[in-house]
């Protein structure tokens, strides 16, 4: 993250994917790849602008970040999100293309992103790598391998859910675009506020601040892609 601005059918579904993020094992993460660094805790909290414990209890897995402080973390270390999403597992059986490319990261996406020329090109619903996030927010990846040039996830917010707290933005690389399927999603893109209900789509330079939240009665879904974020 570049930036200290703070630096993310018609009706809800019934059914959810059964995979969820593993918080220990995405601090345990965290932790070696600032080891590796050479990263103090405080110096890493100092470059965040966050306290040391908040960084201290993310790696623990006893809270999870929020969209901002996961952005502005990943950013830091030199990770990415397809990373993250490794972490957190795969409910699908061994064996699976989604459980064959469990612990697949930045390393092995030099050249061809893992499992892009092998992997089974459907990404089933049950078998999603998925992240919960502080905030009420879930990222639920819908690509089937690490794919270092796009994040193609499904973006859940609960009632109240925010990628950042109120009056504080996100800034990053890249370009995003959305697509609200349930829900009505509010969106903050620099100065002007945007409302996007079912079928309204949206996209953005992302570094421009922005902030996504739901201050609706109802779930939202959201289909949110991500180009050139580690450019």
């Amino acid at each position: 993250m570049t930036s200290r601005a703070e630096t993310s059918p018609t009706s809800p579904r019934v059914t959810r994917a059964r995979a969820t993020g593993s918080g220990a094992s995405v601090g345990a993460r965290l932790r070696e790849r600032r080891g590796q660094l050479g990263l103090s805790l405080r110096e890493l909290a100092r470059r965040l602008e966050v306290s040391p414990s908040l960084v201290s209890q993310i790696e623990t897995g006893k809270i999870q970040p929020s969209v901002r402080t996961l952005y502005a973390i990943v950013s830091e270390l030199g990770l990415s999100l397809d990373e993250i999403f490794e972490l957190s597992g795969s409910s699908g059986p061994p064996g699976s293309p989604a459980s064959a490319l469990e612990g697949a990261g930045p390393d092995a996406s030099e050249g061809e992103p893992p499992g892009r020329g092998t992997a089974a090109p459907v990404q089933r619903h049950a078998d999603r790598s998925a992240l919960e996030l502080e905030s009420g927010v879930r990222w639920e990846r819908l690509t089937a391998w690490n794919d270092k040039d796009i994040e193609f996830m499904e973006a859940i917010y609960e009632v109240g859910g925010a990628s950042s707290p109120d009056g504080k933005l996100v800034r990053h690389s890249g370009r995003e675009f959305g697509l609200v399927l349930s829900g009505t999603l509010d969106v903050t893109v620099g100065f002007e506020e945007h409302v996007l209900r079912p079928g309204d789509s949206i996209s953005f330079e992302s570094t421009i601040p922005h902030r996504l939240h739901n201050d609706g009665d109802e779930v939202v879904h959201a289909i949110w892609v991500t180009l050139g974020r580690y450019q």
